[in-house]
């Protein structure tokens, strides 16, 4: 408010100077000068003028400084007859009455000129002169009490000096205010830093400066939180991934010692430890790939191809891959579709990635009797959704919020505790890579549902998820 109000002071006062200056002031040759510029200037041209042998006689620069202000000038004796004159216009005459030389001193502009008196008083002679300045000037005289002006001086002196004396002390304490609050942001910012910062009161006119910094720290604080358990996971993973991939180069490691010093004498015993060990290095080449592709997809250099194909028939292929694979013989799998001739832009080597894994997410991590029901649907020309459904153990709301993160084990790997860890992380990325969406709904011993909502068109960005399966049963296939 005390900024307003000094503003407001500061303009106020800048334009009462400029109609001060619009009001009273003239334009002249050597600049702006002041309305009261031609009566000073009409009082001092006696100083150049003087008489010589009688005669009256103006000094050069005189005439010079007529000449350059475009003025005239007529001299008059005490009987009102002229007698010198410069560059008088012809309509004024060469004599005056003495009623007409008032009316000069105290007339105003009439049409071409204003007129301003003077007097010469010499020890010879004594005369009048006229000057005429071709500007429109007001000549007015005020009128006042000079004794209550005398005795109202002092009073308006100790107001104005005491108004100064206010303004200056205002000043001192909006400028102790200023200091005190912007030593506490600068206190703020800087404890910020050292993460010892103190939420600070959200009052006063710099509330709204507090609630930043307030702001601020919190979401600090909870970058912090997130950094911290990111990088909890991060060792923990890196442990996982170093005994998942030193799991393998055991057997590898002690087979082919048996095969290099001809332990095994008979070709049956070296085909057991020779797919032993192609067993083992096909699983670590698939924590490798795993590895790089999450990466890949992470600095945005995986290849990405999308192409119409048909969706339908892609799942139905992927999930029949699945259900051929000897590990998955005896699983309840099922598949069902409203769309059996959507077209979709997709990248179906990336996207069978993606689906195959949720898929046999939830296949690894839950119980052998466990149904998976994966459903195709489209309810518009912009979107298509994809459902993974399970009748599992169920997944707690911590770790749903934790899911995708690609550093993130969960704790429900006892059906399966091998792996990279990082098939839901990449199964997200590509979906993302696509332009859709993915979300899990699920709670503990109700089961899991992963929810994948792509553009028909392929287009990245926009897609959310807006609804859940309509289907409540689904034909068996498996």
């Amino acid at each position: 408010m005390f900024i307003f109000l000094t503003a407001g002071i500061l303009i106020a006062a800048g334009v009462a100077v400029g109609l001060f200056y619009y009001v009273f002031s003239i334009p002249e040759p050597e600049g702006l000068s002041i309305a009261k510029w031609p009566q000073d200037f009409t009082n001092s041209f006696a100083l150049w003028v003087h008489y010589e042998n009688g005669e009256l006689a103006v000094d050069e620069i005189g005439l010079a400084r007529l000449d350059a202000y475009g003025l005239w000038i007529q001299f008059i004796d005490e009987s009102g007859q002229e007698i010198f004159s410069h560059n008088k216009p012809a309509g004024y005459p060469a004599k005056y009455a003495a009623s007409e030389l008032i009316a000069y001193g105290t007339g105003n502009y009439n049409g071409e000129y204003t007129v301003f008196t003077g007097s010469l008083d010499d020890s010879e002679e004594v005369c009048s002169y006229i000057i005429g300045f071709p500007y429109n000037i007001g000549k007015y005289v005020l009128h006042y009490n000079g004794d209550r002006i005398a005795r109202l001086f002092p009073v308006a002196e100790g107001i104005v000096l005491a108004t100064l004396g206010i303004f200056t002390a205002c000043m001192l304490i909006y400028g102790l205010v200023l200091t005190r609050n912007f030593a506490k942001i600068t206190g703020g910012i800087r404890n910020m830093s050292r993460r010892s910062y103190e939420p600070l009161q959200e009052k006063g006119m710099f509330g709204e400066i507090y609630g930043a910094l307030n702001k601020m720290n919190q979401e600090i604080c909870h970058a912090d939180q997130v950094a911290e358990e990111t990088e909890r996971w991060r060792k923990e993973w890196i442990a996982n991934i170093t005994h998942d991939l030193k799991t393998p180069l055991s057997p590898i490691k002690g087979y082919a010692e048996m095969l290099a010093d001809g332990s095994a004498a008979d070709k049956q015993t070296i085909q057991e430890y020779g797919a032993v060990i192609l067993r083992n290095v096909d699983y670590t080449e698939h924590l490798i790939n795993d590895l790089k592709l999450t990466y890949q997809l992470d600095c945005g250099t995986v290849p990405y191809k999308p192409e119409p194909v048909l969706l339908t028939r892609c799942v139905r292929e992927w999930v029949i891959d699945i259900v051929n694979d000897p590990a998955f013989a005896n699983r309840k799998i099922t598949f069902e579709s409203n769309a059996p001739t959507l077209t979709v832009r997709i990248d179906p080597n990336l996207l069978r990635r993606a689906v195959k894994n949720l898929i046999v997410n939830a296949l690894v991590h839950n119980p052998a009797d466990t149904k998976v029901d994966v459903i195709l649907e489209t309810d518009s020309d912009r979107y298509v959704y994809l459902y993974i459904r399970d009748n599992g153990s169920g997944i707690s709301e911590t770790e749903q919020e934790e899911l995708f993160n690609r550093y993130y084990r969960g704790t429900n790997t006892k059906e399966k505790p091998e792996g990279s860890g990082l098939g839901l992380a990449i199964a997200k990325q590509i979906i993302v890579l696509h332009g859709g969406d993915i979300t899990v709904h699920s709670k503990s011993g109700g089961g899991t549902e992963f929810a994948v909502c792509l553009p028909l068109d392929g287009t990245a960005g926009g897609a959310k998820i807006t609804k859940s399966s309509s289907y409540g049963s689904s034909a068996v296939h498996s």
